[in-house]
C-alpha cells in the first residue's frame, strides 16, 4: 500500500500559482528537486504533495479533455486543520490572495469547514474536526 499522496493539478500560469500558495503558507514549501518551468511539488505535509503542472505539461499524463475547474467540479481537496480560528484564517489569506468562496463557512458543533477556490478554480475545503464531540454513528455507520 502507498504511504504518500501526490494530487496533480493543472493550473495556467504556474509562477502565479506557486505566488498564490506562497501567500497562504500552505504546508512546508516546494521541493525543488521536482520543479521546472513546467511544475512544482508543494509540500502540504511529511507524506502529502501537490503537483501544480502546467497545462501543457499536464495534457502529457492523459488523452482526457482538461476540465475548467471554474466550471465544473474535478476535484474537492479537503485539508484538516489543528483549530476552527486556522480554518478562517486560511480561508480569509485564500481571499487576500485572490480567492473566492462558493459557500459560507458551515458549523456543524463538532466539525467546522470553510473552503476556497483558487486562481484556477479548483475547490480547497479547510476543515477543522474535534472527534470527541462527534455524535454517535446512526443507523448504517459503523
Amino acid at each position: 500500500m502507498a504511504t504518500q499522496m501526490y494530487v496533480n493539478l493543472p493550473v495556467k500560469d504556474l509562477d502565479r500559482s506557486v505566488n498564490f500558495f506562497t501567500r497562504l503558507g500552505f504546508g512546508f514549501g516546494f521541493n525543488p528537486q521536482f520543479t521546472d518551468s513546467n511544475a512544482t511539488c508543494m509540500v502540504i505535509g511529511p507524506d502529502s504533495f501537490v503537483m501544480l503542472l502546467v497545462e501543457n505539461f499536464f495534457r502529457t499524463f492523459t488523452t482526457k479533455k482538461i476540465c475548467d475547474a471554474r466550471r465544473h467540479t474535478e476535484v474537492l481537496i479537503c485539508l484538516a486543520c489543528d483549530r476552527r480560528e486556522q480554518v478562517t484564517d486560511r480561508v480569509g489569506q485564500a481571499i487576500a490572495a485572490g480567492a473566492t468562496t462558493p459557500n459560507p463557512p458551515q458549523d456543524h458543533g463538532f466539525m467546522y469547514p470553510h473552503g476556497f477556490q483558487d486562481l484556477d478554480g479548483h475547490l480547497w475545503e479547510l476543515m477543522y474536526m474535534d472527534a470527541r464531540a462527534m455524535p454517535p454513528p446512526g443507523p448504517g455507520l459503523s
